[in-house]
C-alpha cells in the first residue's frame, strides 16, 4: 500500500485516468446521439467524430470535431499545469504527459482501445515545450489544408515537431529525450493502418 501512497504514483494513476477520457466518443453520444465507436474508423478521435457526423449534420460535425480537439489536448495540458503550479519536477510533468497519452490510446473505459494520440501529444508538448509544439502546429494546419489527409498531416508535424525541439529547445529540460520519443512511437503505432493505407494511395481525404 505505501507504493500508493506515493504522491508521484498517485499522479501517475490520475493522468493515465484522465487521459483515458473518451471525449469524442462523449461528445457524439451527448450531441449528435451516434456512437463513432461503430461507425467510420470506430475511432475516437476527432477526424472519425467530422467523418460520422457531417452524414447527417455537417454543421455540428465541424463543432463537435474542434471541441474532441480542445478537450483531448486540455486533458494532457490542464492536468501538466496543475501539477507544474505546484512545483512537480519536469521529470515527473513528462512522465505525466506520457500517461495522458497512453491513456488516450489506450482507453481503460474502453477495453483498453482508444484514439490516436495527436491532440493528447500536442497538449502534453504545448505545455511542456511550447515553441516546438506552437511550430508543429503551424506545420500540421499547412499540411492539413493543402493535402487534406488527417494522417499525413499528423505524422509530418510529428516530424517538424521532432527538429524544432532539437533546433530551439536542445532537449526537454529533463536529462533524457525519452519521454518525446515514447509519445512519438505511440502516435505513429497507432497510425499504422493509416500509413499502410498512404502507401497504397487508399487513405482518405478530409473534406470540410
Amino acid at each position: 500500500m505505501d507504493f500508493f501512497a506515493n504522491h508521484n504514483i498517485q499522479l501517475y494513476i490520475l493522468a493515465y485516468l484522465i487521459g483515458s477520457i473518451p471525449f469524442g466518443l462523449i461528445l457524439a453520444k451527448v450531441f449528435a446521439k451516434v456512437n463513432i465507436k461503430e461507425q467510420g474508423s470506430k475511432s475516437i478521435g476527432a477526424t472519425n467524430v467530422l467523418r460520422v457526423v457531417k452524414q447527417t449534420n455537417p454543421a455540428l460535425a465541424k463543432k463537435l470535431g474542434l471541441a474532441t480537439i480542445i478537450l483531448d489536448a486540455l486533458k494532457a495540458l490542464g492536468f501538466i499545469a496543475v501539477a507544474r503550479f505546484y512545483g512537480v519536477d519536469m521529470s515527473v510533468l513528462w512522465g505525466l504527459g506520457v500517461l495522458s497519452v497512453l491513456g488516450h490510446c489506450y482507453s481503460i473505459y474502453l477495453g483498453l482501445e482508444g484514439g490516436k494520440g495527436v491532440a493528447t501529444g500536442f497538449g502534453v508538448f504545448l505545455i511542456l515545450i511550447p515553441i516546438p509544439a506552437l511550430i508543429a502546429l503551424v506545420v500540421w494546419a499547412l499540411c492539413a489544408k493543402f493535402l487534406k489527409v488527417s494522417s499525413l498531416s499528423s505524422l509530418i508535424a510529428l516530424v517538424a515537431l521532432f527538429v524544432a525541439v532539437f533546433i530551439f529547445n536542445n532537449g526537454l529540460g529533463v536529462d533524457s529525450n525519452a519521454p518525446l520519443y515514447i509519445i512519438a512511437v505511440l502516435v505513429v503505432y497507432k497510425h499504422i493502418p493509416n500509413i499502410l493505407r498512404l502507401f497504397k494511395g487508399k487513405e482518405k481525404k478530409v473534406r470540410a
